[in-house]
């Protein structure tokens, strides 16, 4: 190149084109200008000599996170939330529907959350729509605005203004989705499985996990599956926990069904026989399930039937969590995970014989594509320039008093992890967390 690039980062383990391979990429006007050998020759304003024990990876993007901001700030907000992905290599998030107030089901309420976010961010954020009973005309304004899908439930939320779709209201919103050739994103647990279960309550972890059985994800993802035969529309199984459900989906990808799916790091990572008496920081929905069904997920990452791993970041106050009682029918459900994804997927990874390469198809490639983000989640030529420096041999034990999300709550506190991030660049700028330099993105945008 005969032009001067702002950044060349040289490092002997760049991970781009499915491979890992010594490189050189090369900025400019924050997108990568070009992937060159490691030693080419290239001109810049500034270079970066990765260390011999470090790693390029393209900045990770987490399609499932809940900010609640505004209305629930105490929970989390846009500065923790995009502060604690940064520290966790993490460059795009996309901020759920639900938990904020109001939810984004409306384009005056999109509004509402792009102005409590704007300023406060320290990697770039997009949004999910909310598909609610009585909605399915706002959804085309939403589209326009940007949203990049729509997000519903098939049983209660866990907010009540967020309700469930009905038979009917669900089938009335996958024919929008379809033709706005949009996304409809699915919290997929059958409520009348879930209403004919026990209902939770105390300390053990077993009497809630027979609460929300896996028969609850199976019927609820056959239900998802045959929407999609018969509507035409593209639908995204969220947060899959029980392997179960694989086989189905197998069968629906070999006929040609619109289908993704996603898992997460805590399903990845824990089983239900090791969750402790009280121990609410475990408790999500649907459940941390047995290590046979943590094995099998894995499975189904090697297999091509996992797309993506994100978080589902699902933070609260220490209150909620009900550590005073231990009781998990009481306590709020969700896992904060967003400052912890890649350590915490490498960890698993690299024992099951898996390499980088995998982890970042699963946690930035499969993500941006799965969210049509076309610049996003590759170190590739026209891309952003969204880096994360990784240490994969460094180990550290979590400390949750160290973690950047609001409230001092996590299942991993005490875990020992492998892998540590360096630094987070975006655009091809370091973020030192002084500034925010995030942007708020728009589908076909980015």
């Amino acid at each position: 190149m005969t032009e001067e690039l702002d950044l060349v980062v040289r490092g002997r383990r760049v991970v781009a084109d499915d491979a890992e391979l010594p490189r050189s990429v090369g900025v400019a006007g924050g997108r990568i200008a070009t992937v060159a050998p490691h030693d080419a020759d290239l001109p810049a304003a500034r270079t970066v000599e990765l260390a011999d024990d470090e790693v390029l990876l393209p900045g990770l993007v987490d399609s499932h996170v809940h900010v609640n901001d505004p209305g629930r700030a105490e929970w989390e907000g846009f500065d923790t939330a995009t502060l604690a992905a940064a520290a966790g290599g993490v460059t795009t998030i996309v901020d759920m529907p639900l938990n904020s107030l109001p939810p984004t089901v409306d384009v005056a309420a999109l509004e509402v959350k792009r102005a409590a976010a704007a300023g406060r961010v320290h990697v770039d954020v997009g949004f999910w729509g909310g598909a609610v009973p009585g909605n399915s005309g706002e959804l085309p304004g939403l589209h326009e605005a940007g949203v990049f899908g729509f997000k519903c439930f098939l049983l209660h939320s866990g907010v009540d203004e967020f309700p469930p779709l009905g038979d009917a209201e669900l089938a009335e919103v996958a024919g929008v989705v379809r033709e706005l050739d949009a996304l409809l994103i699915v919290h997929a647990e059958d409520a009348g499985t879930i209403g004919c279960a026990p209902a939770p309550s105390g300390p053990d972890y077993a009497g809630f996990l027979r609460s929300r059985p896996a028969e609850a994800e199976h019927r609820a993802i056959a239900r998802v599956l045959e929407l999609a035969r018969r509507t035409g529309a593209r639908v995204h199984v969220l947060h899959l926990a029980s392997a179960g459900a694989l086989a189905e989906i197998a069968a629906a990808r070999r006929d040609g069904l619109p289908v993704t799916v996603e898992t997460c790091p805590h399903y990845l990572s824990f089983a239900a026989e090791e969750v402790p008496a009280g121990a609410t920081q475990f408790k999500c929905c649907p459940p941390i399930r047995e290590a046979a069904h943590r094995e099998g997920l894995w499975r189904g990452l090697a297999d091509g039937l996992i797309d993506c791993v994100v978080t589902d970041h699902s933070p609260c106050t220490v209150e909620l969590k009900r550590f005073d009682t231990g009781d998990f029918g009481a306590a709020w459900g969700g896992i904060a995970g967003l400052q912890l994804g890649l350590p915490a997927v490498w960890t698993q990874a690299r024992q099951r014989g898996f390499g980088l390469v995998d982890v970042a198809r699963w946690m930035a490639r499969g993500p941006a594509e799965q969210t049509g983000m076309r610049r996003k989640g590759r170190i590739a030529p026209g891309c952003d320039a969204d880096f994360c420096v990784f240490a994969p041999d460094e180990a550290f034990v979590v400390d949750v008093t160290t973690l950047r999300h609001r409230n001092p709550v996590s299942a991993y506190h005490g875990r020992p992890l492998a892998g540590v991030v360096r630094s987070t660049w975006l655009r091809g700028r370091e973020v030192d967390g002084e500034r925010p330099r995030g942007e708020l993105l728009r589908r076909g945008e980015c």
